[in-house]
């Protein structure tokens, strides 16, 4: 547990279950505070490694931490906006409140008032920014490429996770629903799959509720392709960037996303992506000269058949694509860029 006197900012996390923002604060928080940055979360649904206050804490904000005017409050949803409204503005409190846009549509009436009384606004892409009507900072998402990094050796990497080291492997990672077109990626590999031997597919994800059902459809597909020991659903894992490490091509299907990290996971393992139009997607993977990827249009089932395909054809391109994306990650997406810049806007508002 954090001493309120010596936390200058407050992550909230009023959300219990496990999302993407959940994911974000807890990838962030200690290399917001490896740079130096006093920083502590408040909320359920995290792990109690990271530092903390309690929401009685909350009674001491009305004394700044020594040396500052102000604590700054980094909400990332309308619930956790709302409350620093009201400690800011009714009781007066010493804050100034950031809020993270990761939305990529026209904010609701309600979205909008809140935003609009915000000291700072972060989005997560240019995309984002455009649909934002305040001043904000762009500050895209990194990971962390200690993690996600290329394997010593493809054939033990594969072997590690129980695969063919002989076969070449392209993936689909993430839940699986609709909206993450994992249909689009199993439709692909039926078409391309039976013409190319040496290459078979893991779809790596959980199904949830209603999903389960959609899920269970696509298996039902695969077995009637004959393609059941090709294409292989593997679930949900915690080791993820293994199974990046067991992977040559992959596949980002996606119908819609907020952001989309997977893109990134992959160029940092030294992957190329083919990736829909759709969050950061065609911020993150580039063509031309420094080629790291493909992107094509949302729900085009033949533009994402032709683009896989001409990676899986091509040894040589894929390899300088992997090298480019892992070069482009490294340089452009490391998670510490990432908390660098959103703790120098906190640096701005506290000063």
């Amino acid at each position: 547990m954090a001493d309120i006197r010596d936390v200058e900012v407050i992550a909230p996390n009023f959300k219990r279950r496990l999302s993407g923002v959940t994911s974000t604060i807890i990838q962030l928080i200690p290399i917001q505070r490896a740079l130096g940055q006093k920083i502590a979360v408040l909320g359920p649904g995290l792990p109690d490694t990271l530092p903390s206050i309690r929401f009685s804490d909350l009674l001491r904000l009305w004394k700044a931490p020594e040396g500052r005017r102000r604590r700054v409050w980094h909400a990332r949803r309308n619930v956790e906006m709302l409350p620093a409204i009201i400690l800011r503005d009714l009781l007066r409190m010493k804050l100034k409140i950031v809020f993270t846009s990761a939305s990529q549509r026209r904010h609701t009436g309600w979205s909008k008032f809140l935003i609009g009384r915000m000291d700072a606004v972060i989005a997560t892409s240019g995309k984002t920014a455009a649909y934002l009507d305040v001043p904000n900072d762009v500050i895209l998402h990194g990971i962390d490429t200690r993690r996600f990094r290329p394997p010593i050796d493809s054939g033990q990497a594969k072997t590690a996770l129980g695969v063919d080291p002989a076969q070449k492997f392209v993936g689909c990672f993430g839940r699986v629903r609709r909206q993450k077109g994992t249909d689009l990626f199993v439709d692909s590999m039926i078409a391309l799959l039976p013409c190319r031997p040496g290459w078979s597919a893991i779809v790596a994800g959980r199904a949830t509720g209603p999903h389960v059902a959609f899920e269970n459809e696509l298996k039902e597909r695969v077995a009637r392709a004959g393609l059941s020991d090709r294409i292989l659903f593997v679930g949900e894992h915690t080791n993820i960037p293994d199974w990046y490490r067991g992977l040559d091509l992959f596949v980002a299907p996606q119908r819609w996303e907020g952001f989309g990290l997977t893109p990134l996971e992959a160029m940092a393992t030294g992957v190329p992506v083919v990736a829909t139009d759709v969050g950061a997607f065609s911020e993150l993977v580039v063509g031309g000269s420094a080629e790291t990827g493909t992107i094509v249009p949302v729900d085009n089932l033949q533009a994402m058949v032709e683009a896989t395909a001409a990676f899986m054809d091509d040894e040589r391109r894929r390899a300088a694509a992997g090298a480019n994306g892992l070069s482009r990650t490294s340089t452009s997406f490391a998670i510490e860029g990432e908390a660098a810049a959103i703790n120098a806007v906190y640096e701005r508002l506290m000063r």
